[in-house]
């Protein structure tokens, strides 16, 4: 294997892992969350958890899906932040977790010159690689803040990372 390839290869895995990561604590924080908390908007300046799941969907589907995967743009993303109660939490958490796969397929079948191709996306200028950090960084940011929210209405810790000693020291 050449230096590129383990390079993205590495890429690949970590980028993965990290979508991963993002859709298990998505999963967690709504395990305690009723179906009317799911729309429920903290004011008007805020969004629900479920748009906030919408727009997750929305926002891999343009970077990922499209962008990376090279087939058209059909997003429309204002739609993405109606309160309009349309889809329980089962079928808002299977369509995010669909899209999460079908952007995993995409990042991993993708080849060195796709990685490297430079896009235009929402009036922005990267390679893939640029488009894959994006959406692992956004979808990060959007978990976080459904996190939070989960915190705020239910006053409890999630416990993303039970069972882990997180206060173990780097190693050489």
């Amino acid at each position: 294997m050449t230096k590129e390839e383990k390079l993205v290869d590495e890429l690949v895995k970590n980028a993965l892992y990290r979508i991963d990561e993002s859709t298990r604590m998505i999963r967690k924080s709504l395990e305690d969350v009723s179906e009317e908390e799911l729309w429920q908007k903290p004011n008007d300046s805020l969004n629900s958890i479920a748009n906030l799941m919408l727009h997750l969907c929305g926002n891999i589907t343009q970077y990922i899906i499209s962008s990376l995967g090279e087939t058209e743009d059909i997003r429309k993303r204002d739609l993405e932040f109606e309160t309009n109660k349309s889809g329980t939490k089962s079928e808002i958490l299977e369509k995010l977790e669909s899209t999460v796969d079908t952007a995993k397929r995409v990042i991993f079948d993708s080849s060195l010159d796709q990685l490297l191709k430079i896009r235009s996306v929402q009036g922005f200028s990267f390679s893939g690689v640029g488009v894959i950090m994006h959406a692992v960084e956004h979808y990060s940011y959007h978990t976080g803040q459904i996190a939070f929210w989960v915190k705020q209405l239910k006053n409890k810790d999630l416990g993303f990372y039970d069972g882990i000693d997180l206060k173990i020291k780097n190693e050489d």
